[in-house]
């Protein structure tokens, strides 16, 4: 699960530099949604996290609250 979290981690800032250098609206919008699905993937996680009670509670909620403001933002720029 920790090697899956960090790929997922890793994904999103790669797909939004990726986006950043593409010329046209719709190639940019295509990398920002593929950053937005990696980050729902790292939420998922968060709450697998969660339910087997593999860290502390509060670490796992904050980092959980961190993701889905990303997500939020993420959407925002796939528009």
């Amino acid at each position: 699960m920790a090697d899956q979290f960090r790929r997922a981690s890793i994904s999103i800032p790669l797909n939004v530099a990726e986006g950043v250098g593409k010329h046209s609206r719709a190639e940019q919008a295509r990398f920002h949604a593929v950053a937005r699905g990696s980050a729902m993937e790292c939420g998922v996680i968060l709450d697998v996290a969660r339910v087997l009670e593999v860290g502390p509670a509060e670490s796992i909620d904050h980092a959980k609250q961190l993701v889905v403001s990303i997500v939020e933002m993420l959407t925002r720029m796939c528009r």
